[in-house]
C-alpha cells in the first residue's frame, strides 16, 4: 500500500491489532480486536489496570512482540508487513520510552554511548553524534558533561531524562511512552510530565502514553484509549470522557482518581474482585464479572463499539441507560 499523502491528519492507525500467546497452561488472550488512531502531534493516553493489555499493544506497535493478527498503519504504509530490514528502518520514526529508566539503560555503557547508539545504528557521523548528544542532554535539562558519567550516578528521574533523550535522538514521529512517570516519586513525576508537554509542543511529535492513572492521563493526553482485558471499553476525545464516562468500567477508574478539592464529592465505585485471567476471560463483556449494571445477556456477545457522537465510542450495551448514565454524572472530573 502507498503511503498516505504527506497533510493527512492521521498518523498511526491501529485496526483490529490482537495478540495471543501460547503457553503450557493455554492461550492467553493479551489484546483483541484493539482499534484507534493516533494523530500527528497528538497524546493519546492508553490506560487500563495492569494486566488490561497496555504495554503488549505498545511492544506490539513496534513489533518487540510480533502481533497475531490486524494492522497497523504508519503513515500509510502496515508495519506489521514490513520485513525486519524495511522495520528497522521505520524504527528511525518510532521510539520508545521505558517504565524503569534503571534498568532500560545499559549500566556499562555511558549516557553519551546510550543516547548516540541509535544514531550509530543509522549512519550518524562520530562529530555529528557528539553534538547531537550535547543538544539532546540541553533539552531534557541535563548538561552536556553528564554525557561522560555512567546510568547509577544519576537519580530516577535524571534517568528518565536520558531515556528521553536517547528516544528523540533519531528524530521520532511517534513515541511510545510505556508508563514513563509510574516509578517516580510524585514531584519528579510532575518535572517530567511538564518535560513530555514541553518537547511536544516544540515540534510535530506524537505520543502514545501508556498509563494507568487517569489523574496523569488527563493532564496530558488529547484522547483517551481505555482497556480492559485487551480489549477496548471506550475511546475518544479527553475532554468527553472525562466529563461523561459512558462505560462502567471507565467509570469506577475516575471515581477513584483523587480530587484537590477536599470538599468535593464524588460517587465511590468499588470494582469487586481481581481482573480475571487472560487464559479464560468471561464470554461476551469481559468486564461483566466486576459491572454493576451487568445484566444477563451481556455473557452472549462481545458489545459492539458505537459511536455516541463527536468520535466517543463505547463498547456497552447499557451505554445509553439512565442509570449508567447517572451514574456517569456522579464521577465526572469536568
Amino acid at each position: 500500500m502507498s503511503p498516505s499523502p504527506a497533510n493527512s491528519d492521521i498518523l498511526l492507525s491501529i485496526e483490529g491489532l490482537s495478540k495471543v500467546f501460547r503457553t503450557k497452561r493455554g492461550t492467553v488472550h493479551a489484546a483483541e480486536d484493539v482499534s484507534f488512531a493516533v494523530r500527528r502531534g497528538s497524546i493519546v493516553g492508553l490506560v487500563g489496570e495492569s494486566g488490561s493489555g497496555k504495554t503488549t499493544v505498545g511492544r506490539t506497535l513496534l513489533r518487540l512482540t510480533e502481533p497475531s493478527g490486524g494492522r497497523a498503519m504508519f503513515d500509510g504504509v502496515d508495519l506489521f508487513s514490513l520485513p525486519p530490514r524495511e522495520m528497522r528502518d521505520y524504527r528511525r520514526r518510532l521510539q520508545i520510552v521505558f517504565q524503569d529508566p534503571m534498568s532500560s539503560l545499559n549500566p556499562r555503557l555511558r549516557v553519551g554511548q546510550i543516547i548516540a547508539e541509535g544514531l550509530e545504528v543509522h549512519g550518524t557521523s562520530a562529530a555529528r553524534r557528539e553534538k547531537r548528544v550535547a543538544e539532546l542532554l540541553s533539552q531534557v535539562g541535563l548538561r552536556p558533561e553528564h554525557a561522560t558519567r555512567f546510568p547509577h550516578e544519576f537519580s530516577g528521574g535524571q534517568r528518565q531524562r536520558i531515556g528521553i533523550a536517547r528516544a528523540l535522538a533519531v528524530e521520532p514521529e511517534l513515541i511510545i511512552a510505556d508508563e514513563p512517570v509510574s516509578a517516580l516519586d510524585v514531584s519528579v513525576q510532575a518535572q517530567i510530565l511538564n518535560l513530555i508537554l514541553d518537547l511536544q509542543q516544540r515540534s510535530p511529535l506524537a505520543i502514545l502514553f501508556i498509563a494507568h492513572d487517569l489523574a496523569v492521563v488527563e493532564y496530558i493526553c488529547d484522547e483517551v484509549v481505555v482497556m480492559y482485558l485487551g480489549r477496548i471499553m471506550e475511546k475518544g476525545p479527553s475532554k468527553a470522557i472525562y466529563a461523561a464516562p459512558r462505560h462502567p468500567y471507565t467509570q469506577a477508574l475516575l471515581a477513584s482518581v483523587p480530587r484537590a478539592d477536599p470538599t468535593a464529592t464524588r460517587e465511590r465505585v468499588v470494582l469487586q474482585g481481581d481482573i480475571p485471567s487472560p487464559l479464560n476471560p468471561p464470554s461476551g463483556c469481559v468486564f461483566r464479572t466486576r459491572c454493576r449494571f451487568a445484566l444477563p445477556v451481556c455473557a452472549e456477545a462481545v458489545p459492539p463499539a458505537v459511536d455516541t457522537g463527536g468520535g466517543h465510542v463505547v463498547a456497552c450495551i447499557r451505554r445509553d441507560d439512565p442509570e449508567v448514565k447517572a451514574a456517569a454524572g456522579a464521577v465526572a472530573t469536568n
